[in-house]
């Protein structure tokens, strides 16, 4: 009877949560689409007033950077609500459903920890920013401030309504003492840590953070986790100094970019742009032997030079292709390794949102970097090239009907206005008409026009779930830069900066040594913390050693790119390739068995240009 009313209580209990969820859900995501329009209108009108009137707006950058840190805190929390933060859950996969139940409950308490320890200092935090105003519209920074604590209650307050709905509670039991327990060992193990020295770094950020990802935890959280104990055992600075870090990560104005150009590569595909482009590759190429995977390759290419968003890119291209491939003879897994290999290849086309968080932590020129990008990427593509060549050079190629001239003119002139966008995107960059972060504005009306005048058979119903999707996914990408942020502060203070550039320096082979070293890191970072994170991370710390060293900072940008793309998309780890069975709708065992030519030709496409500076940057002399 007792445990009858147990199950009925903690059934009410679920049923109650659930419903303040949903109406959670609803509320964020009308604010947060809201915020994404809003931005977009506040940097076009920006850009309009000052390149066509010639007269610069003084509070846009105000309002803009105030909406962009809400954006970034309830975009985070909307994720959080969609079981969208980044994370690896290939171990907990492969584990038995006790085992994965198990990982979910670890999961929402380690939000619990994270949310739990920072909230009061967010508070504190945003109550201090009172007293600064801003120089145009003398407006208080509270008001900017205060999306650290509510967005970090509000993930406080989704992660204990898991729980509740949930209702596995020696799961939940289990989980707790678990957490319990390793903090009582790191704290009562104190004089250990600090009789390590500069060595206790593995033990926070390294095995901890490594037990946390494995397990299935959101990155972000990992490394704030990681973070904050770090702070709490080894050193006496408060944790209100990773609430600023956090502010400090997520602020810049350059990272507004992400949600606008995840935004643009989500209209490309609903208003038709993409699918103009495709057609047109494939009157070209689709009669001729593995003519249509050189239009999948070609097709990544364009679209990664408008999106910037891999997801989207792989989205927007593989529902429309697979269908006549699969016709023609190709296995579903055979398409979904190729497009992988395509995704990978495609990182550093710009305007990618890699070269865009790149340029901003490390303090490389973004421009410099999209005028670097597009060499490495073709010189991968034609790798790819070689292994279709290779593949297909047997095939017999029947029924397949090939277009007239006047059939490719006909398609070139409707694609024509697609295919301008990579193109007026760059030059708006080049021409200092729009700033990186600007100039996504521009795209974005550039492609609602055409969708309305030119191509007109958009699923404008598709707008809401496009904005709602712009939030969730930069709220992802954002709050790990600012956790990031806060850890890499905690490595730079630590000495390891400086360990690091003597360890580099006394090795032999100097700068040959360190490149070598630099590309095995990054593919293995790639694949265990995908691109952003460990760009934030670790491009503060190895930069000043490239510099030191002599190399150039658009060759390093390229080489740990063009690495990390090769891990990020290399299983078995690699969430890119997840990313993509999940796109072509197949087996991750069928794929993976297809995979391994192409990453091989990609990995001596990332050597090459490790090895030849040159090829990223024929467009810097």
């Amino acid at each position: 009877m007792i445990a009858d009313q147990i199950v009925a209580g903690a059934a009410r209990s679920g049923g109650v949560a659930k419903n303040i969820e949903e109406a959670l859900r609803i509320g964020l995501e009308t604010v947060t689409s809201i915020i994404v329009v809003i931005e977009t209108c506040i940097l076009l009108i920006g850009v309009v007033a000052r390149y066509f009137f010639h007269n610069p707006t003084v509070w846009s950058d105000e309002v803009a950077s105030a909406l962009f840190l809400w954006l970034c805190m309830l975009g985070a929390v909307l994720a959080l609500q969609r079981n969208e933060h980044m994370r690896l859950s290939t171990v907990v996969r492969w584990l038995g459903p006790k085992w994965q139940e198990l990982a979910a409950s670890f999961g929402s308490v380690m939000v619990l920890v994270f949310t739990g320890a920072l909230l009061p200092f967010a508070i504190e935090y945003a109550v201090d920013e009172w007293e600064i105003l801003t120089p145009a519209l003398e407006m208080h920074n509270s008001f900017r401030a205060a999306a650290l604590p509510i967005g970090l209650g509000l993930m406080l307050l989704l992660a204990g309504l898991r729980l509740l709905e949930s209702a596995q509670w020696r799961s939940l039991v289990v989980a707790v003492v678990s957490v319990v327990v390793v903090s009582a060992v790191l704290w009562y193990a104190r004089p250990l840590w600090q009789a390590m020295g500069i060595y206790n770094l593995l033990i926070f950020f390294v095995l901890l953070v490594v037990v946390c990802v494995l397990a299935g935890v959101p990155i972000a959280i990992s490394f704030g986790v990681a973070t904050i104990a770090y702070l709490l055992v080894t050193t006496r600075v408060p944790l209100s100094l990773i609430v600023s870090r956090m502010d400090e990560g997520m602020s810049s104005l350059i990272l507004l970019a992400v949600p606008l150009f995840v935004f643009l590569g989500l209209l490309i595909e609903m208003t038709g742009l993409a699918r103009a482009m495709i057609d047109f590759l494939a009157s070209l190429l689709g009669h001729v032997r593995g003519g249509l995977s050189y239009v999948l390759i070609g097709a990544i290419f364009l679209v990664s030079g408008i999106s910037g968003a891999k997801i989207a890119d792989m989205a927007a291209v593989a529902p429309a292709l697979f269908p006549e491939m699969e016709r023609r003879g190709s296995k579903r897994g055979d398409l979904i390794a190729l497009l992988a290999g395509a995704g990978a290849m495609s990182d550093t086309i710009p305007p990618s949102l890699f070269l865009i968080t790149l340029g901003s932590v490390c303090g490389v020129s973004i421009a410099a970097l999209f005028n670097g990008g597009m060499v490495p990427a073709l010189f991968l593509a034609g790798c790819l090239c070689v292994v279709v060549w290779a593949k297909s050079r047997r095939d017999v190629v029947v029924n397949v009907k090939r277009c007239s001239a006047f059939e490719i003119v006909r398609l070139f002139v409707i694609a024509l206005p697609a295919l301008a966008l990579p193109f007026l995107i760059r030059f708006a960059v080049v021409e200092g008409i729009a700033t990186a972060t600007e100039v996504s504005t521009l795209g974005i009306v550039y492609t609602i026009v055409i969708g309305l005048v030119v191509y007109r058979d958009s699923d404008w119903s598709r707008m809401r779930p496009a904005l709602v999707e712009t939030a969730a996914l930069s709220g992802a990408i954002l709050l790990i830069i600012g956790a990031a942020t806060g850890m890499a502060w905690c490595l730079s203070q630590s000495g390891m900066s400086r360990m690091l550039v003597a360890a580099v320096s006394d090795l032999p082979g100097g700068s040959t040594v360190f490149l070598a070293t630099s590309v095995v890191a990054f593919v293995l970072l790639g694949s265990l913390l995908e691109g952003i994170p460990a760009i934030v991370l670790f491009g503060p710390l190895l930069f000043p050693v490239s510099r030191a060293l002599g190399v150039n900072d658009v060759h390093y940008a390229m080489v740990i790119i063009v690495s990390m793309g090769l891990g990020l998309f290399a299983p078995p780890f690699g969430v890119g390739f997840y990313g993509a069975c999940a796109v072509g709708k197949g087996s991750p065992d069928d794929a993976m068995k297809s995979i391994w030519i192409y990453l091989a030709a990609l990995a001596v496409g990332v050597v090459v240009i490790t090895a030849v500076p040159e090829i990223s940057m024929v467009f810097l002399k």
